[in-house]
């Protein structure tokens, strides 16, 4: 797996919540839906964002979320075909979509600063969310060598993501 396509499947799971899987409830198929949906309501919350924000930076902000999670998705669906794992749909991933669903929901209800507020204290809420999910859960969980040894080598650029999101909420506070 090429280097790109790990920090793509790195932004992959940006919208776990830490509450919703636990080390011995999750297997590697449930991985990969848990993967696949918080792609898909990350991309779905960046085209909000980026067409609806009245802010340079979180219009470019959110057009990086859509554009490494579409790569993700491809990435990961690559990923499950290699190792033999079908998706397989479970309580955190049902949750996910429901949950993106309600945060889409919200966030059309806003506009110019106070949408762009929402808009990154959500990301970056669920980036400090993935890395708790990644050190708690999904790393002690994952029982193929492979994708255990990738979440591993993913983890920094979770970090990278919150970074910059962290950035973004900061100038925003002036």
């Amino acid at each position: 797996m090429k280097v790109s396509s790990i920090v793509l499947v790195a932004a992959g799971l940006l919208l776990l919540p830490v509450a919703s899987v636990s080390a011995e409830g999750v297997n590697d198929a449930q991985v990969a839906s848990i993967v696949v949906t918080a792609n898909q309501v990350d991309i779905d919350a960046g085209q909000v964002a980026a067409s609806r924000s009245t802010n340079d930076e979180v219009k470019t902000f959110a057009r990086l979320m859509v554009t490494d999670h579409t790569g993700v998705n491809k990435a990961a669906t690559d990923l499950a075909a290699t190792l033999k794992v079908t998706p397989q749909d479970n309580p955190t991933s049902q949750s996910l979509k429901a949950d993106g669903q309600k945060s889409l929901e919200h966030l059309k209800t806003l506009e110019g600063p106070a949408f762009d507020k929402a808009y990154i204290d959500r990301e970056v809420a669920y980036h400090q969310q993935v890395i708790d999910a990644l050190d708690k859960t999904l790393i002690p969980g994952a029982t193929n060598e492979e994708l255990k040894a990738l979440l591993v080598k993913v983890r920094p650029a979770f970090v990278a993501h919150l970074e910059h999101a962290k950035r973004l909420q900061a100038s925003q506070k002036h």
